[in-house]
């Protein structure tokens, strides 16, 4: 080995520190501190301020909400995801291309836009108004209205997970349990969906964080109506501009926590996945 090859290598590792400090100071700056704020300013007035401001009943009600909303919004797409990613990546038909392309909307249009575009066909003087006055249904400034933005904003999680290792995986299972006799349900629920459970749980709890920390177009359909439309994103933006920094940072800490968790979780199923 020569003095070459000792300067090299020195600059290799030099580099390679660099990279990893570079990494670590964005990390402290964009993410550690922030959460650290978080937590130091809702914990600022003590822990019996800190319980009261997420267990009044305002706060209640917007968890509950939050909740209610994820338990609908995340099994509807976890079924639509199952399905559309079973079609798109077991079958051939005329528009895969355009349902693919379709599935990926919600990553290109803003979450406002699609909040507005909901109050246009469902708002007041929306395109399908006179029905729904009709029959007194009400969607925007509504639970119904969340939801329907919640399951927008989110379908594609679940799909676009699914859709690689399906991809990956082929069809020659489904092939061999076609040839000994299974239906489509028995080859679905004993050789596809055990190929598939882990990238399925992965997009499941990517789905649900992000159903939970929604704010733009439910901001747009929910109203701000406080203790009825206010999920936990909004709870904190309306006590933020109350001046309550302590309230808005508590509620805004159970956030924080859901991702942290999600993150665990997360990194989890991906050590297992590989």
């Amino acid at each position: 080995m020569n003095g070459r090859d000792i300067g090299g290598g020195g600059r290799r590792n030099l580099q390679k520190w660099l990279l990893v400090a570079i990494a670590l100071a964005f990390l402290c700056l964009f993410i550690l501190l922030p959460l650290v704020a978080v937590f130091t300013e809702s914990l600022k007035k003590g822990i019996g301020l800190y319980f009261l401001s997420i267990t009044e009943p305002d706060a209640m009600a917007a968890i509950k909400l939050t909740l209610t909303i994820a338990l609908i919004a995340v099994p509807l797409n976890t079924m639509f995801g199952i399905f559309a990613a079973w079609a798109i990546t077991k079958f051939h038909f005329r528009g895969k291309n355009i349902l693919i392309t379709l599935i990926d909307i919600p990553f290109a249009v803003s979450p406002v836009i699609s909040g507005l575009v909901f109050v246009l066909l469902f708002g007041s003087q929306g395109f399908f108004a006179p029905l729904l006055e009709a029959h007194d249904i009400k969607i925007i400034f509504a639970v119904p209205g969340i939801v329907l933005a919640t399951v927008f904003v989110t379908f594609p999680f679940v799909v676009r997970e699914l859709i690689p290792i399906m991809q990956e995986q082929g069809d020659e299972e489904e092939q061999a349990a076609v040839t000994l006799g299974a239906n489509g349900w028995q080859i679905f629920f004993r050789v596809t969906l055990p190929n598939i459970k882990w990238g399925l749980l992965y997009g499941i709890i990517l789905c649900n964080a992000r159903a939970m920390g929604e704010f733009g177009a439910v901001s747009v359909v929910s109203g701000h109506i406080r203790g009825l439309t206010n999920t936990l994103p909004l709870h904190v933006e309306i006590l933020y501009n109350e001046y309550n920094f302590t309230a808005a940072f508590a509620v805004a800490s159970l956030l924080a926590l859901l991702a942290l968790v999600t993150l665990t979780v997360k990194s989890l199923l991906e050590w297992k996945m590989r």
